[in-house]
């Protein structure tokens, strides 16, 4: 389908569930193509093809990616997709990228039973938190992100409350709040 002037487009990151769902619903509702990006196994899959085929019914595109969002050489080639689809004759890139990624360790760092080792932290802290930073530096790299366009990340109240074994997901949440306001401060000067 060839891309037209006005065709306005969003990166839906955790597109398949939960808000990032419920996001790409509405801006295709409100005139949106979608670029969704989920990691989904065959029992959840359907999901995302379900939302997918809804944008679709909207008359508005949807390419769907079923990877790993932290995963750079994976990142590179939504990002090109991303070029191919929303800058091609005069296009404006994306014009709102949300980050509602939910992925990590449910464990406690002290208990007999089990806790949660490095790897564990590291990987919840770089899906859930450091990743929101990485996609918005490649879309920027590759002029994606320009005037007016808006980036987005979903909290919880754990990023300042404290739940049994939710220490590294609170971790992540806090430091993707921190990430979002070093972002804007870089980005408000530039209109974004």
């Amino acid at each position: 389908m060839a891309e037209q002037n006005d065709s306005k487009w969003a990166l839906i990151l955790g597109a398949s569930s939960g808000f990032g769902a419920a996001s790409s619903l509405a801006l295709a509702h409100k005139g949106f193509n979608i670029v969704g990006v989920h990691l989904d196994r065959r029992a959840t899959v359907e999901n995302a093809e379900r939302i997918a085929a809804e944008i679709q019914k909207l008359n508005r595109q949807a390419l769907f990616f079923n990877l790993n969002a932290a995963d750079p050489e994976r990142r590179s080639e939504v990002i090109e997709a991303c070029s191919r689809c929303a800058l091609p004759d005069g296009g404006k890139g994306v014009r709102v990228m949300l980050h509602s990624l939910a992925f990590g360790t449910l464990k406690a760092y002290i208990a007999a039973g089990g806790t949660i080792r490095q790897n564990d932290m590291n990987m919840t802290l770089d899906v859930m938190a450091h990743s929101l930073v990485y996609w918005t530096q490649d879309l920027f790299a590759a002029g994606l992100l320009q005037k007016g366009a808006k980036v987005f990340a979903m909290t919880s109240a754990g990023g300042h409350r404290v739940w049994p074994t939710y220490g590294a997901v609170s971790a992540a949440k806090a430091a993707l709040e921190s990430h979002v306001r070093q972002l804007a401060v870089e980005l408000a000067p530039l209109g974004i």
